[in-house]
This record gives structure tokens, C-alpha cells and sequence, in this order.
């Protein structure tokens, strides 16, 4: 794996796609030991005094108020570790655990945390080595921390829970020892600051921003193939058009469009003589649509950067040295991001299905066959491939409900405020996919329909889009098993084949 330095509070957004996307081996930057060795030597010095000092020598949550004895303290933090490991479902994936792990390195780099350097190069060997701790998808009510997953994610460190190694699902503490590891013995507060944070649900979040990005890039290719397949008008795109309302994304997705169309043989062949006015919304609106996504989600990618350099645990070891109890681990900032990534989601998806509706039905795509295949009648087409993307696009819509404004009081009413951060952005990871089959089959589709307007030409960058779908997905004659066919379709859009095709014609969010 490629090492990754990492100087927390300053890691780009790109950093951690390219971890998500690609792995690699992070690792903090030697500049953050004297400030990590501070605030550990200052926990230490608090948890051999006699103040009370929450999460150090006392109880948590409602518990808080109860003293624990000197003697007492490591015995704290690994109960509270076992104590905590509640989740449930299914484990998340491992390009998720990745930056999890990664994310809660950067937090205790910032030097707030008050954990010793052994913590955090165990959690770097851990990524080095490829130890994967078993997190359950559920069980956080994103506050107070993601307590139930990261607890999951920490019990490996101390030699107990499960984790993936080697493509075997082990012990804790085997997986450690195969990868030449071995657990570490918490001291004072470092389990609490383990499960405290926002990790899980920033990473569950930059995920879902990620895949958002790819399918959204991709959309733009399909959009514009769509475009050609209907013989749409390329006028609703000028440049003009987009600067006189001022929104960034719509005048860079126009810019997209036009670079992606241009050349286009089809185009030019009805420039001229074209009796229709206007083509619907879903071909003429589709920058200010997929812009407003774009706008939107770069918004998002700000707030996503910030939590994934923040120090959220809590208690924290201020400059001063005093150890102050605070609310860091409150993930609402992600839960709104969460909710605004899956508003964008469901309507780049809405739109896109508007598309493929378009270009299936022989009332509305000029000339074409219905279902483009040529044997209507006798051969069904592409009918039930739109009537998928249908059930996609609708249960997107339900799943783009909030989750932030939900709240329900957890631990005897001591947190009686929570975000929902971390379903709110779990669900991203199902609505992308849904996503990623809905371009697929605009993909298919649009493929499907500039092919029946030959001997015409489109754009080259779009005949390379073509020959991306072609590889996987021959063109339809007559009817054949599909499921393949839908299947290979989304996985063109999840692996970035698709945005390739024109990818330095595409806007990025970050």
C-alpha cells in the first residue's frame, strides 16, 4: 500500500478519496508527537490526582458521578470498551473501516485526545497490514460519539472483538497476531476516546460524497448521450444561458455538455429543419438539475473536510492544559450533510430516469423504435429495463427523508438530543448504488439509441463512453436475459468506468 502522511487538520478531501477509492497506508506526520505526548502526560497527571475529572476517574454518561479509584482506571477503559460493543447488522464495508480508522487517527493526532503514541501506531500498523475490525452497520444514534461501532473498531486494538484479515473473518486478537501485532493495554481515557467521535458517521458520509460524485460525473456523460439519442437541442446549453443566472455548478455541468456534445454528426444533422420547439425539462434542464446537485454537494464537501479534521472526543486537553467536557462528539453537522447528499442523490437519479423514460417511448423520442429494439412487438426491448430504473428512482425518493430532524433521548435522558448522523449516512451507501443502476440503464439505453440513429456519428468523447458500455454490454438485436446486462451496467458507473470516458471534461465537487 502507498504511505499517506497525514498532518491533521489539514487533509484534503482528495487525500481521503483516493483512500477510499484506491487504500493506502496513512500516517500522521511526525510534527504531531510533541503535542500528542502533552496531552497524554497531562491525562496521566489528572488521573494520578484527586479532582474528579469526567471519563478519567469517573463513571459515563448518567454514570459520571461515580468516583473510580486509582487502581481502577485501565480496568475502566477496557470495560468500557466490551461494554459498548452493541452493534448490529451487517459489517460494513472495508473501504469504509478504512477511513473509519483513518479518520479517528487523525482526531487523536490533533494532540486534544490525550492518548499515548502507542494508540495511534497501532491504529497505522493496523492500516498498513490490512487488519479490518468487523464494524456492525447499526447501533449509532450519532451522538455522544459513535459509541456501539467505534467500540467494535477498539476492541480489536485491545485483543477482543473480530476483525477481517487476509480475507478471513478472526478473533480480534489472532487477526492482530497474524498481522504481526499485538493489542495494546489502554490507559486512562484512551477508550473513551476511542468511541467518542464523529468517525463513523463522517466516514459513512465522505463515503456516500464520494459515490455521489462518481455516479453525478457519470450522469453527465449518460445525460449528454441521452441528449444525441433524442435529438435534442444542444441551444439550451450556450454559456450565456448559464452565466446570466450566476449558480457555478449549472454553468460547469453546461460547460460539460457542450464539450461532450461537440462534433457531433447527429447534432449537426438537425440544426436545421427541426419542427420541435423545445425538448422536455429532463434534456433541456439538465444543468440547472444536475448544477444545483453539484452546487450543493460542494458545500457539503467543505463541511465533510472539516469534520474529518476535527478533534471530537471528549473530554479535551486544551492549550492551557485544563481538561474541559464539551460537545464535539454531536454529529450534527453530518447529519445535515448526510440529508443534503441524499437530497441530491434522489433527483440526479429523478431526472436521469425522466431520460430514460424519454428515450423508450415512441410518442416522445423522435423516430426512434419503441423500446429501441428493432422488432417491436416480437421483442420487449429495453421496456422493463426502465421500469427498474423506475423502482430505483421511487425508492430513492423514500429513502431521501431527513434523519436530522429525528431525535430520540438515549442513556437515562443524559443525551437527550441526538443527530442521526449515522443511519442518516449509511443509507447514502444504498441510495448510490440505486444511483449507479439508474446511469447504468440510462448508460444502456442512451447507447442503445444514438446506435439506432447510425450511420450517424456522435461526439468522440462519447463514442468512447459507447465503446465503455460496449465492452461490457452488447447491443440489443432481440431479446435476451438481461440481469447481466443490468448488472454490468451499474458496476460501469461504481468503478468510474463510465466518467472516464470523458473525465477531463467533468467537473468535480472537491
Amino acid at each position: 500500500m502507498s504511505a499517506m502522511i497525514l498532518t491533521p487538520g489539514a487533509v484534503p478531501l482528495a487525500t481521503l478519496r483516493a483512500l477510499y477509492w484506491q487504500g493506502g497506508a496513512p500516517r500522521l506526520s511526525p510534527d504531531c508527537a510533541p503535542a500528542i505526548a502533552r496531552a497524554a502526560a497531562r491525562i496521566a497527571q489528572v488521573a494520578a490526582g484527586e479532582a474528579a475529572v469526567y471519563g478519567v476517574n469517573t463513571g459515563f454518561g448518567k454514570l459520571a458521578s461515580i468516583r473510580i479509584a486509582a487502581g481502577d482506571v485501565a480496568q475502566l477503559q477496557r470495560n468500557l470498551i466490551l461494554s459498548h460493543c452493541c452493534g448490529v447488522g451487517a459489517p460494513l464495508d472495508a473501504s469504509v473501516v478504512r477511513l473509519i480508522l483513518t479518520l479517528k487517527l487523525m482526531s487523536l493526532g490533533r494532540g486534544a485526545s490525550g492518548t499515548r503514541a502507542v494508540v495511534s501506531d497501532l491504529l497505522e500498523a493496523m492500516l498498513a497490514r490490512g487488519v479490518v475490525p468487523v464494524i456492525p452497520e447499526k447501533g449509532s444514534v450519532g451522538a455522544s460519539g459513535d459509541l456501539a461501532p467505534l467500540a467494535h473498531m477498539a476492541a480489536v486494538m485491545i485483543g477482543a472483538g473480530e476483525a477481517f484479515y487476509a480475507g478471513e473473518r478472526l478473533p480480534g486478537g489472532e487477526a492482530l497476531a497474524r498481522a504481526g501485532l499485538e493489542p495494546v493495554v489502554l490507559a486512562a481515557k484512551e477508550g473513551l476516546a476511542l468511541i467518542n467521535g464523529t468517525q463513523v458517521s463522517t466516514a459513512l458520509a465522505l463515503a456516500g460524497l464520494f459515490r455521489a460524485e462518481r455516479a453525478l460525473r457519470a450522469a453527465i456523460v449518460t445525460g449528454a448521450l441521452s441528449t444525441d439519442a433524442a435529438m435534442g437541442s444542444t441551444a439550451p446549453f450556450a454559456a450565456e444561458i448559464h452565466s446570466l443566472r450566476g449558480h457555478q455548478g449549472q454553468i460547469d455541468v453546461a460547460a460539460s455538455l457542450r464539450a461532450l456534445l461537440a462534433g457531433s454528426q447527429i447534432r449537426d444533422s438537425h440544426v436545421e429543419g427541426d419542427e420541435r420547439v423545445q425538448d422536455p425539462y429532463c434534456i433541456r434542464c439538465h444543468p440547472q438539475v444536475a448544477g444545483a446537485a453539484l452546487d450543493i454537494l460542494r458545500g457539503v464537501a467543505r463541511t465533510l473536510e472539516i469534520e474529518a479534521n476535527a478533534a471530537t472526543d471528549n473530554p479535551l486537553v486544551l492549550s492551557d492544559g485544563s481538561v474541559v467536557s464539551g460537545g464535539n462528539f454531536h454529529a450534527e453537522p453530518v447529519a445535515f450533510a448526510a440529508d443534503i447528499v441524499a437530497l441530491a442523490v434522489a433527483e440526479v437519479g429523478a431526472i436521469a430516469q425522466r431520460r430514460i423514460a424519454l428515450l423508450v417511448d415512441p410518442a416522445l423520442n423522435f423516430g426512434l423504435p419503441g423500446f429501441l429494439t428493432p422488432k417491436p412487438g416480437l421483442n420487449s426491448g429495453l421496456m422493463i429495463a426502465e421500469v427498474t430504473s423506475a423502482a430505483l428512482m421511487s425508492e430513492n425518493k423514500m429513502l431521501a427523508h431527513p434523519a436530522s430532524v429525528d431525535s430520540t433521548p438515549t442513556s437515562a435522558n443524559q443525551e437527550d438530543h441526538v443527530s442521526m448522523a449515522c443511519h442518516g449516512a449509511r443509507r447514502l451507501m444504498d441510495m448510490t448504488q440505486n444511483l449507479f443502476w439508474i446511469i447504468g440503464v440510462e448508460a444502456m439505453v442512451a447507447a442503445q439509441g444514438v446506435g439506432l440513429r447510425g450511420p450517424l456519428a456522435t461526439s468522440a468523447p462519447l463514442q468512447a463512453a459507447i465503446a465503455a458500455v460496449r465492452a461490457r454490454i452488447p447491443a440489443l438485436e432481440a431479446d435476451r436475459f438481461m440481469g447481466g446486462d443490468m448488472a454490468a451496467a451499474g458496476e460501469l458507473v461504481a468503478t468510474g468506468a463510465l466518467e472516464a470516458a470523458g473525465a477531463d471534461l467533468l467537473p468535480w465537487v472537491a
